[in-house]
């Protein structure tokens, strides 16, 4: 077998990943690896499984992606030898072999925000997930997401609408676009920025990839930002990866009425950073643009956020009002007002009630 062959058979195996081949090479010559018995792969770390078919290559998979690979430019195999590979990724615990990538794949590299969360989110998630990643995307980050339903969605949507750059991480191969109703959009991915899979182009959908899956979306990305997520939420997992790598954790609270709130204050009450507006997350991660904004920005921001609540204020009365009411009266956008009116609630200036906010009089 020729190099690039090697590689997609390696590739191949499932969870050969780059501490693994590590152990291989420190071992034996990689021109070797096809050729050692399996007990000796197996003193090497492999399963036996893995040994199998290491030394079993599938080839008609191996031949289905070399045409896959060949059919455009603008589709790539990055080993984890390969300049190209993100060096953000060979940071985590587990880094994948390799990456199959349609697209560009010099966004990889560049500063990037994870936004995760559920995939049957409120209208109000949607709003706060679109225009979130719209304006990380105008600061000079990336959007990173898994291309699921629900936030996801919204995030790549937003970045979209912004003209900047977003990266869909895949639980399948690039052969397949899933889920199906997101066609238009992954084409649209791939134009702006990148479709990614650690796994053969082939390969179909299955629940156990998305999970691991969530560890490439954290691992590409600065920080991940979590936007409604109910108690036991699979965003959870890509939180704690966050976590576990030391990146930043950042988490968008919501109403205590709201089950997919409840993840995210969960996320708050262990370290991450409450998140109320974009300009919290760029104050942290600021430092890796390439133009980092100004702390007089930042201020102005600040300032701003205190006048937008004082004016939202204004628009809450003694009867309950609904929360497109209060933005329509305040001309603000519904995902702005919705974390201005919680911090007004934990404030005691506003209260909830059925139908609403109202505003709370102190004698």
């Amino acid at each position: 077998m020729d190099d690039l062959r090697q590689w997609l058979a390696l590739a191949s195996v499932p969870g050969m990943d780059l501490p693994r081949y590590q152990r291989l090479i420190q071992s034996i010559p990689f021109s070797e690896f096809f050729s050692a018995s399996p007990a000796q792969l197996q003193s090497y770390g492999l399963t036996e499984l893995q040994s199998q078919m290491l030394l079993a290559p599938q080839h008609q998979r191996i031949d289905a992606a070399l045409r896959w690979l060949e059919q455009s430019p603008d589709r790539h195999f990055i080993s984890c030898l390969d300049s190209r590979y993100p060096p953000l990724l060979k940071q985590i615990k587990q880094p994948p072999l390799a990456l199959f990538v349609e697209g560009q794949p010099d966004v990889l590299s560049k500063p990037a925000v994870a936004m995760v969360g559920s995939r049957e989110p409120t209208p109000t998630g949607r709003q706060i997930a679109f225009d979130f990643a719209a304006e990380l995307c105008r600061a000079g980050f990336s959007i990173v997401s898994g291309l699921a339903r629900g936030i996801d969605g919204c995030a790549h949507q937003g970045a979209l609408s912004a003209h900047g750059c977003t990266i869909a991480v895949l639980g399948n191969g690039l052969s397949h676009i899933y889920p199906k109703q997101h066609a238009k959009l992954t084409a649209q991915v791939r134009e702006s920025g990148a479709l990614v899979s650690e796994y053969l182009p082939d390969e179909a959908p299955r629940t156990m990839f998305f999970p691991l899956r969530n560890r490439i979306v954290v691992g590409l990305s600065l920080g991940t930002l979590v936007v409604e997520a109910a108690e036991k939420s699979g965003s959870l997992i890509s939180a704690n990866y966050a976590a576990e790598y030391s990146r930043e954790v950042f988490a968008v609270p919501g109403s205590i009425f709201n089950p997919l709130a409840a993840g995210c204050h969960q996320l708050i009450l262990q370290g991450a950073k409450l998140t109320r507006s974009v300009a919290d997350i760029i104050e942290e991660l600021a430092i890796f643009l390439p133009a980092k904004p100004s702390k007089q920005m930042l201020r102005k921001n600040n300032c701003q956020q205190g006048l937008f609540e004082h004016s939202l204020l204004a628009n809450v009365g003694d009867e309950a009002t609904a929360i497109d009411v209060i933005a329509s009266r305040a001309g603000m956008p519904i995902a702005d007002v919705t974390i201005m009116l919680l911090e007004l609630e934990l404030s005691g200036e506003v209260a909830v009630v059925p139908g609403g906010y109202i505003r709370v009089r102190r004698a």
